[in-house]
């Protein structure tokens, strides 16, 4: 539908969010997956990146149009912090197992204190082993889907993100900022089964949220693991 607010989809620290079999079930609306600096098509960029700038890239690429705004994982950081910029051009928010806490970023945190040559080497590996690196799968999709996300992004990326996803999150303006959000607009969680006991929710924001759906049989990589049912999860949410 041409009328149908667009939906931008904001990918996390791996890239990118989903594929066709995720974007097609939001056929509704007009689907926008932007690329982070720093990676896939912005991968060979020199400058640093951040937190701040992935805010400032996504005000080029969504401009003034009213848009229902999607993160997952850092995403959700990146989207939380343009919505409360921008409260009057997102009709809502949904966070996708975003961070709320330290405790969600405690991989960021470990991988912002790595060498460089160690964070490239490691990244090295999990491509050499893209199944392990999902959990053991032996699922050809997510295989493939594993493979697309590991070739996304440098480990410099990575890293730059991840310590800016820690300085972030670390401040004590961000729970307020936080707060703030579910004021100004809807605002929907998601969660996958099996990693939610890891994503970090405070009652006030599950009491909060205009939504909270948690998908079953999946982890925090769910629009890879269940990319259609994802999708449908996500069309409903924007429908009410």
């Amino acid at each position: 539908m041409a009328d149908a607010p667009t939906v931008v989809l904001v990918h996390g620290l791996f890239g990118p969010f989903g594929d066709e079999r995720t974007w097609s079930r939001l056929n509704r609306h007009r689907v926008v997956v932007p690329d982070l600096l720093g990676y896939g098509e912005y991968a060979n960029r020199s400058e640093l990146v951040s937190i701040e700038a992935q805010v400032g890239h996504l005000e080029e690429v969504i401009g003034n149009q009213p848009v229902h705004l999607v993160g997952h994982s850092v995403g959700g950081v990146i989207a939380s912090i343009y919505a409360h910029q921008h409260p009057d051009d997102v009709l809502s928010l949904v966070n996708v197992e975003g961070n709320f806490t330290l405790g969600d970023a405690f991989w960021s945190a470990a991988l912002a204190k790595t060498p460089a040559s160690d964070a490239a080497t490691l990244l090295e590996e999990y491509r050499a082993d893209p199944a392990g690196w999902f959990g053991g799968t032996s699922d050809p999709y997510e295989i493939r889907s594993t493979h697309a996300m590991l070739a996304f992004q440098p480990a410099s990326t990575l890293q730059e993100m991840a310590s800016s996803v820690v300085a972030v999150t670390g401040t004590p303006s961000w729970t307020p900022l936080l707060r703030d959000l579910f004021a100004l607009m809807p605002v929907h969680l998601v969660a996958g089964e099996y990693s939610r006991a890891d994503w970090h929710v405070p009652q006030w924001a599950l009491q909060a949220a205009q939504t909270y759906t948690e998908l079953p049989g999946v982890g925090h990589m769910m629009m890879f693991q269940r990319p259609e049912a994802f999708g449908d999860s996500l069309a409903g949410i924007l429908a009410t």
